[in-house]
């Protein structure tokens, strides 16, 4: 089976948060994504997304992110590209805590949900662009 290829161009704005929910629900589709890997994808998606809207563009006027999906077999590969403040989210430790989620310290919960939902990531600074590529394995189920 050949490697199948979607692309979203989101513009750099909160609105855009309803685009990304649609591509998702058509890669669902199309690749018969379980609606818990699309739950954790989508969770995955959204926090990068967020992250990127809050500190890396100062001006997000104009500015796109670009998110690819490769479906093959069982897996996919999200690549994720903006042209904000380098970043390298690898680069930060989870914070450490003990209790409930409402006494963890403020920063790093994010990076660390990311890195638990999916099964890789690499992080590289290409061209002035940060490049987060995710590999997540899929159920075939879509239950």
């Amino acid at each position: 089976m050949p490697t199948m290829r979607y692309k979203l161009a989101a513009k750099a704005d909160w609105s855009d948060l309803e685009k990304l929910q649609s591509f998702l629900e058509m890669v669902q589709e199309k690749q018969s994504i379980s609606k818990k890997a699309l739950f954790e994808i989508n969770l995955v998606l959204e926090e990068i997304f967020s992250n990127i809207l809050s500190y890396g563009l100062e001006d997000p006027k104009n500015r796109l992110i670009s998110i690819t999906i490769s479906a093959e077999k069982r897996s996919l590969t999200i690549r994720v590209e903006d042209d904000g403040r380098p970043f390298n989210p690898l680069d930060f430790k989870a914070p450490a805590f003990q209790g409930s989620l409402e006494d963890a310290p403020v920063g790093g919960l994010g990076i660390h949900l990311v890195r638990n939902l999916v099964d890789g990531i690499l992080y590289e600074r290409t061209r002035n662009r940060n490049v987060l590529i995710m590999t997540k394995d899929v159920d075939a189920s879509p239950i």
